[in-house]
């Protein structure tokens, strides 16, 4: 009895076992401020070999959308919930705010984790830190090393005279003068080749990259001509360092016996900020980062895996950041929150079948002296109030004029904006006045899901007591 006991028990740890490497190891790349035409498939002009070899080999998602700017967008992948609902609708979290991601919600790597996984983070938060509690290493992250705030110094990790980059909440002094690309890929390839591959590994690798301050090293910047823009010049370069930074993670999950097993995902936390400080580009779509037009919501993404069952083909289904949460769950045995605005897309990401998704919210915000609201139903797309500026149209500065002049269009905020985004995808004719039924429709749509919307987070509440004079000179939680 004894022995067939001591059987029994190593039968289930091995079944335990065999079910975890079942599977799937995830890597999700978000990249920060990254433009519709700053991806090589998208501009020939840009110089990302391995991204394009990766979607080419994958499934290029052509209708991926998030949120206008990254706090809204990172809340929304680790939550399964549209920004409105939770606080996150309108801009991005401060560095002094009291408060975070609200802790009621069980969010991605806490629910991989309760699944078997191993969880990591590499790179940017920017969902709070005023105490443990909301940071990365507070909410499901087994190891975490990057930062908290929206953006530092590329070289030195600083930010308003305090250092931003902690491993698991302990200060690192020791990275002045390392480029944050080549940090971060190198502090991914560190965990991979540490990690218990007899476990299944969710790595969640947010570079700050292409995010300002605009700094790259020369190497990069001198792959493009001094013909163009020299702020453009840099921007090129830090995407295509950004290229050499995946393919090195890449490499590693080869080297380590685990590629094979990997699902891939790689998208944008928002359009590019298209103005001469930053020069990102979103050519041909409409509109900046912070904006409801297509070029602020709309981005490059692909995934890419062996447990994908077709590949190779451009992917036209819809698909929105808060989907993530819950495929991912339901691809490895979880059940997401009946109550979650995300869907599960998997049969769309992995067969082409037709998306679950036929309406999102781009967002419902009425904090501001002239509120915004827009979402998609079907083909339609409605804007009411503050749509964001600039809302033009801009060609990439590499292009030396292949794809014509900018057009630049003022927009009155109390325009009603109704565009058929699939036979007007660049957003350029304006129905509402000839289609004033469909335009009720959708604002009634609004309305109703407008109950549901509860107050921003970061509206008139800020706290002295972050400054990093407090600790030593670091930006650090502990005090809320």
């Amino acid at each position: 009895m004894f022995m067939y006991m001591v059987i029994f028990c190593v039968l289930a740890l091995f079944d335990s076992s065999a079910g975890q490497l079942d599977k799937p190891n995830i890597l999700f790349v978000l990249a920060d401020d990254l433009g519709w035409a700053e991806i090589g498939y998208n501009n020939h002009y840009v110089k990302t070999p391995n991204l394009d070899r990766l979607a080419s080999e994958g499934v290029i998602l052509n209708q991926s959308y998030v949120q206008q700017s990254c706090s809204p967008t990172r809340a929304s992948l680790m939550s399964g919930y549209f920004p409105y609902r939770i606080g996150y609708q309108h801009k991005g979290v401060s560095r002094a705010l009291p408060t975070g991601l609200p802790l009621e919600h069980t969010i991605l790597p806490q629910s991989l984790r309760q699944h078997g996984y191993s969880t990591y983070m590499v790179g940017k938060w920017h969902l709070g830190f005023c105490k443990r509690e909301y940071t990365p290493h507070g909410r499901g992250f087994d190891r975490f090393y990057g930062m908290y705030l929206a953006t530092q110094d590329h070289y030195t990790h600083m930010e308003a005279k305090g250092l931003d980059l902690n491993e698991n909440g302990n200060p690192d002094w020791s990275k002045n003068g390392t480029y944050s690309t080549d940090l971060y890929t190198d502090k991914a390839i560190e965990y991979i080749q540490e990690h218990d591959t007899d476990k299944p590994m969710f790595m969640y690798l947010a570079y700050p990259t292409v995010h300002d301050p605009l700094q790259v090293p020369d190497k990069y910047r001198d792959m493009y001509p001094e013909g163009i823009n020299e702020n453009r010049r840099i921007k090129l370069g830090m995407i295509t360092s950004l290229d050499d930074g995946v393919q090195k993670v890449v490499t590693a999950l080869q080297d380590n016996g685990m590629w094979n097993n990997t699902l891939l995902i790689f998208l944008s936390d928002n359009g590019g900020p298209v103005n001469d400080k930053y020069k990102g580009n979103n050519w041909p779509l409409r509109g900046s980062k912070k904006t409801m037009f297509e070029g602020g919501t709309r981005v490059v993404s692909f995934v890419h895996g062996t447990m994908l069952e077709k590949t190779g083909y451009v992917n036209d289904g819809l698909i929105h950041v808060v989907d993530w949460y819950p495929t991912l769950l339901s691809l490895v045995g979880g059940i997401p929150d009946s109550d979650m605005d995300g869907l599960n897309v998997w049969a769309t990401l992995s067969k082409n079948e037709s998306s679950p998704r036929t309406e999102f919210v781009y967002n419902i915000d009425y904090t501001d002296r002239f509120p915004c609201a827009a979402i998609r139903m079907g083909d339609y797309k409605l804007i009411l109030g503050k749509a964001g500026n600039p809302g033009s149209w801009v060609p990439p500065d590499e292009a030396n004029g292949t794809f014509g002049n900018a057009t630049y269009t003022r927009i009155k905020r109390k325009d009603s904006l109704l565009y058929n985004i699939k036979d007007d995808p660049t957003e350029r004719y304006n129905l509402a006045k000839q289609m004033p039924d469909k335009v009720e429709e959708m604002s009634a749509r609004i309305r109703e899901l407008k109950v549901n919307m509860v107050p921003a987070l970061d509206v008139g509440i800020k706290s002295r007591k972050s400054s990093p004079r407090h600790f030593n000179n670091v930006w650090s939680s502990g005090w809320c």
